[in-house]
């Protein structure tokens, strides 16, 4: 039987990172991690692969940090966790017994059984397996009309990178708005109309009823009755919780499937961690449960995992998830952190709002300037940061990142109004008007001119 200090199950982002951080953590200690898949995908990198990349091997993740980490590396599938005898079984290669466990085994596609047709040819879910996504890669290339279930991120980035090949395409959102969860509908409108200048149709509000064909899938028919001509359909519906092995050990799990786990990642078994999709993920305003699934959420929970799978050395790490996100579509990025206004408002926060747009250079007129569009939703109370939105040039993806930081630091409006910035006229705004800041001063004009209002002298 192998015998192992660390043991990983999952080689995905939050299960390499989780190795590699507990070497770096705790030194010369054997660690082994076991994945199903001989290659591993860049996840958020998938929908690239049909109309930028054009090849799978050029989205994979390498094996050399695991390898030059000295981690054991073991190519199998863990069938079963014995928690009593402390070992796991593997179909091919026997038991691995451990001292510590972390579980990373990720999230699976949605899958709408109660769609009549869901299993016709040429009906593809989104899964993260090489030989799986060459199949697509082959079909596709034959594909003339594709339909795209979901306008969620994955949807999205899908409909745009297939759009790029010149195909025609149909996206089909249920909800009023793609991207809805991200942003309020300034932002989804902006996008939705980026998406439809680009020859994408844009459906929302539209439910599917069954997907036509006899073998293989020929149309899209709605609840309206309409049928959308398709020869494929890709169904970007969103992932589940993959907790399966979790909870056939006992290990407890919530109603959505997922691992539950505390603030540094143990599970309800004191020597097992969960990371990842797999792990229940818990809102960093209200502690609810959401269904936040990112690979940036990952790599966070795998550095508090590794780094306390043997001593609590990071304390009080994880607070629970913002949702911080990032996408590019047709040259424009969008990006979010927090919560959205409409949630704000849903969960009963008392917020004031400020919004800034300027040019991402200085001056304007300087070659490849983009308009940059900036919201900010603070707690009208406290002033601290609850959530931000932004668009425009490759910039806002940085400046969601230093939004971010500031959600989980309780940054204030005030606070966000005056601090300092690196600027340069060929990479950023002006200081002047440097988003950030012009947002939050006008969050706090805006307040302060309703107390004004509401003043009695």
């Amino acid at each position: 039987m192998l015998k192992t200090d660390l043991l990983v199950i999952g080689g995905s982002a939050g299960g390499i990172l989780a190795a590699t951080m507990a070497r770096k953590a705790y030194g010369d200690i054997d660690i082994t991690l076991i994945r199903e898949t001989k290659t591993v995908m860049v996840p958020c990198g998938i929908p690239y692969i049909f109309g930028t990349l054009h090849d799978t091997k050029k989205n994979m993740i390498p094996d050399a940090g695991l390898l030059e980490a000295n981690i054991r590396l073991i190519i199998d599938r863990a069938v079963e966790i014995n928690r009593k005898e402390k070992v796991v079984n593997t179909q091919e290669n026997g038991p691995v017994s451990y001292k510590k466990l972390i579980i990373a085994t990720g999230s699976l596609p949605i899958i709408p059984t109660f769609i009549e047709g869901y299993d016709l040819d040429n009906v593809f879910p989104v899964k993260k397996n090489e030989e799986y996504l060459n199949h697509i890669l082959a079909k596709l290339e034959y594909a003339q009309k594709v339909a795209v279930i979901g306008g969620g991120f994955i949807g999205v980035e899908f409909a745009e990178q297939i759009r790029a090949l010149g195909k025609e395409v149909t996206l089909i959102e249920m909800a009023d708005s793609c991207l809805w969860q991200a942003f309020d509908k300034k932002y989804t409108d902006d996008l939705e109309r980026l998406l439809s200048v680009h020859g994408i149709q844009v459906m929302t509000g539209t439910r599917v009823k069954r997907f036509l064909g006899e073998k293989a899938v020929t149309a899209v028919e709605l609840e309206s009755g309409e049928a959308i001509p398709a020869d494929l359909v890709i169904l970007g519906l969103g992932v589940l919780p993959n907790g399966a092995l979790a909870k056939s050990s006992g290990l407890e799990v919530n109603g959505k499937g997922a691992i539950v786990v505390d603030q540094y990642m143990r599970t309800s078994d004191p020597d097992i961690f969960a990371v990842g999709d797999c792990a229940e993920k818990k809102c960093f305003f209200t502690g609810k449960d959401v269904p936040v699934l990112l690979a940036s959420t990952a790599t966070m929970e795998a550095k508090i995992a590794g780094c306390n799978a043997f001593h609590l050395r990071l304390i009080r790490a994880n607070k629970g998830t913002i949702s911080a996100f990032s996408t590019k579509v047709f040259g424009k990025t969008f990006a979010a952190a927090g919560l959205t206004e409409a949630r704000a408002r849903q969960e009963g926060f008392c917020i004031m709002i400020g919004e800034a747009k300027t040019m991402d250079r200085h001056p304007g007129s300087l070659p490849d300037a983009q308009e940059v569009n900036l919201k900010l939703i603070f707690s009208r109370c406290s002033g601290i940061l609850l959530g931000a939105q932004v668009s425009g040039g490759n910039t806002v993806a940085e400046m969601i990142n230093i939004l971010s930081l500031a959600i989980q630091k309780d940054i204030t409006a005030t606070e966000l109004n005056t601090f300092q910035t690196a600027t340069h006229p060929l990479v950023s705004s002006s200081p002047v008007s440097y988003p950030i800041n012009a947002a939050a001063m006008n969050a706090i004009a805006t307040n302060c001119k309703q107390l004004n209002e509401e003043l009695v002298i």
